[in-house]
Formats: C-alpha cells, sequence, structure tokens
C-alpha cells in the first residue's frame, strides 16, 4: 500500500495583464477617495473634541490641531460649565421633546399617505401625488410662513417647531416607491378576501415588512428636526425657555464673531468662548450619533432599497 503524500498542486499566479493593473488601479483610487470623504467628515469632528478638551489659551493660539493640549492635562472647564448652565439643559429638553414628537407625527402622516397613494382604488391618488410633488419644487418663503404662524397664534409655541415642517413630500415619495416595489399586491388582496381592513393590513403586513425604510425614514425625520435652527430662530422670540438646543449653539458662534456673550451664560465670562463653543457642539452631536449604531443595519438596508425599487 501506497502511504506516501500526493504532491502540492502548484497554485498558478495570475499574469499581469493590462485588464488585472486596470482593476488595481480602479480599486486604488476608490479607496482613497473613499479614506479621503471619511477623513473629510472624521477629522472636523476631532478637532472639535480636542478644542473642546483644550485650554484656552492653546485654542486661541491655533496650537490645537487633533490632540487637546493643556497645562493639567484634559481640561473639563467647558464641559463643567454646560452642564451646570441650566439654560443649555432646558435646551437639550427642548430638542428631545420636539424631536420625538416631530419624528412621531412625521411618521404617522407618512406610513398613512404612502399607503393610502399605493391603493388602486383610491380615486385621484395620480393627481394627488402630483400634488404632494409639486411642492417640493415651489414655496412660499419665509414672510408668508411667519405670517401663517403668526395668524395661527403658534408664535412662541412648542407646535410652531413641529407641525410646519413635519410632513416631508420626498420622504412620502421614497416610502410609496418602496411599498410599492417591494409588497406584493397579492398579498394584500388575499388579506382584503380573508376580511382584513385596510388598517389591519397596515398595521400587521405592511409595516412589519417596512422596518428597513420605515428605520431610514424616521433617521431622516429626527436628524433633520434635531439640526434644525432656523424655524426657531424666525418664531420663538419671548419664549427662551422654548429655545432649542441648535438655536443655543448659533447664539454661541454669533457670541464669538461679534465679542459678546450669548444669552443664558452671562454669569460666565470666557478668555475664548471657541472652546465652549466646542463643548456645546460636541454636546449637541453626541445624542444622535448615538442612535446610529442602533439603526445602522436598517439605514442601509432601506437606503438600498429606496434607490432600487420604484
Amino acid at each position: 500500500m501506497n502511504t506516501s503524500t500526493p504532491e502540492a498542486i502548484p497554485v498558478r499566479k495570475k499574469p499581469w495583464t493590462k485588464a488585472r493593473v486596470l482593476d488595481l488601479i480602479v480599486d486604488f483610487l476608490c479607496m482613497a477617495v473613499v479614506a479621503i470623504a471619511s477623513l473629510s467628515c472624521i477629522l472636523p469632528f476631532i478637532n472639535i473634541l480636542a478644542k473642546s478638551l483644550s485650554d484656552n489659551a492653546y485654542v486661541a493660539a491655533h496650537r490645537v490641531v487633533l490632540w487637546p493640549m493643556s497645562d493639567t492635562g484634559i481640561n473639563l472647564e467647558a464641559y463643567n460649565r454646560v452642564f451646570h448652565d441650566s439654560s443649555i439643559i432646558t435646551s437639550l429638553w427642548v430638542t428631545i421633546e420636539v424631536t420625538v414628537i416631530f419624528t412621531a407625527i412625521g411618521m404617522f402622516l407618512t406610513i398613512c399617505a404612502s399607503y393610502a397613494l399605493t391603493r388602486p382604488e383610491l380615486r385621484g391618488r395620480k393627481v394627488m401625488t402630483f400634488m404632494i410633488m409639486f411642492t417640493m419644487y415651489f414655496t412660499a418663503g419665509t414672510i408668508p410662513d411667519y405670517l401663517l404662524m403668526s395668524e395661527m397664534h403658534m408664535l412662541d409655541t412648542i407646535w410652531c417647531l413641529i407641525l410646519p415642517l413635519c410632513f416631508a413630500p420626498y420622504n412620502l415619495l421614497i416610502m410609496k416607491n418602496n411599498f410599492q416595489g417591494s409588497i406584493p399586491e397579492s398579498l394584500i388582496e388575499s388579506a382584503r378576501l380573508d376580511g382584513a381592513s385596510h388598517f389591519t393590513i397596515l398595521g400587521r403586513i405592511v409595516v412589519p415588512l417596512s422596518k428597513p425604510i420605515i428605520a431610514t425614514i424616521a433617521l431622516f425625520y429626527a436628524v433633520g428636526r434635531w439640526n434644525a435652527y432656523s424655524d426657531a430662530l424666525y418664531y420663538i422670540k419671548q419664549r427662551v425657555d422654548l429655545r432649542p438646543l441648535q438655536l443655543k449653539l448659533y447664539y454661541l458662534i454669533v457670541a464669538a464673531s461679534e465679542s459678546f456673550q450669548s444669552e443664558g451664560i452671562s454669569s460666565t465670562v470666557m478668555t475664548n468662548p471657541d472652546v465652549l463653543q466646542a463643548a456645546c457642539i460636541i454636546f449637541a452631536a453626541v445624542p444622535i450619533i448615538c442612535v446610529y449604531p442602533f439603526l445602522q443595519k436598517y439605514f442601509v438596508q432601506g437606503t438600498m432599497v429606496g434607490a432600487v425599487k420604484g
């Protein structure tokens, strides 16, 4: 019996053809572009974080780049002032409340309207879709919006930050295309034959099968509302307690550029407000960043579905 081990089969190396070289060059260029784009997003955030943990003198001298500089190690004075400033904490809770209510109302309207516009038995659905899409290209402007808020007695109320923008036509079109492309019409018809109402179909069939796109649209609503400040700048004048966190950050930036203190931090005098601005930026960005890991899987799936289906 022959017990000798078989000889190893030599592995053939692919020849260096022009096509292979071209593929490697394209792959390298793609990775370089992705790396540059990633660094352009990450490095500014690291710079802001380093400034928020540095001493005022180093920031004023423009010596802080990507690493915090302080005479006593990491400087947490700016964060200490942020957490002990009651107006900033109040603005944080206002922003959280507005974002949650805004996202809930927006998702309810978007899901219901998208499902209704996909039903063939709804008369005039094409006209309704066109009217909704028409608002994406033409708007009344800031002054008519302000006059409308004034006539409806919504100025200096929390609802002026929620109701005007809680319905986005773009999000509706994405979700409508997803419903049409990913949910078989035969499934809905069989449910109708079994006696299910449209509310039952929407709640037990459509919504469970559309988790990726729902998570994606919800993230669009939440991030858009969290980062918005212009409507609060126009509509919130007297009620300082209703100013969201991003508007508070806006006043800090104005204070730095015009060399006066921001409202709500009048009891604190800083030699360089850039450190406090950086701390407020990190303070405002961290909560919404913490949401991404829990929705990343659905966000990627929903983005692909919204881009391919239609």
